[in-house]
């Protein structure tokens, strides 16, 4: 009985810190919206402990984590969460990469929802060695985000 009451406690505890850790990597997991008077639409978002702004939010529908990421040209993926997404391969291309270069596939996105934002058809590249459902949310969609950085916090502004 001691043993199973261990057990039980351990997996439970192992539970809570993964939840903890997990909302600590990505302060950003349910987005909060506010729309203003112009019809603008604002997510405000925390900086993890890494320094970076990661919000969760989907793709065509499919649940993915945005990683706020301006020096990439395109919203990047994995093949995994393209086909979640329901995202057909296009056209390849070579493309650069921390890792070195790497071929692509083009696709279109028909929704990108972060808490009440929407961008429709935006452009974005699959990265076949790209793992799990993070998502590079590079220019093609932050071009048309107004961001503003105070301290620790980034506000997102969508105009429509």
């Amino acid at each position: 009985m001691l043993f199973i009451s261990l057990a039980f406690g351990l997996g439970v505890l192992t539970l809570f810190f993964d939840s903890v850790l997990s909302d600590r990597d990505n302060p950003n997991r349910n987005p909060v919206s506010q729309t203003g008077s112009d019809g603008s639409v604002s997510v405000e978002l925390q900086r993890n402990p890494q320094g970076h702004y990661l919000v969760s939010g989907h793709i065509n529908g499919a649940p993915a984590n945005f990683l706020l990421d301006t020096g990439a040209t395109d919203v990047v993926m994995s093949e995994q969460l393209a086909r979640a997404a329901m995202l057909e391969r296009g056209y390849p291309t070579r493309a650069m990469t921390a890792n070195g270069e790497v071929v692509v596939y083009s696709a279109l996105v028909d929704a990108l929802e972060i808490g009440a934002i929407v961008l429709r058809e935006v452009r974005a590249s699959i990265n076949p060695v790209m793992q799990g459902n993070t998502v590079l949310l590079g220019m093609s969609a932050l071009q048309h985000i107004e961001f503003t950085q105070r301290g620790d916090s980034l506000t997102l502004r969508y105009i429509p």
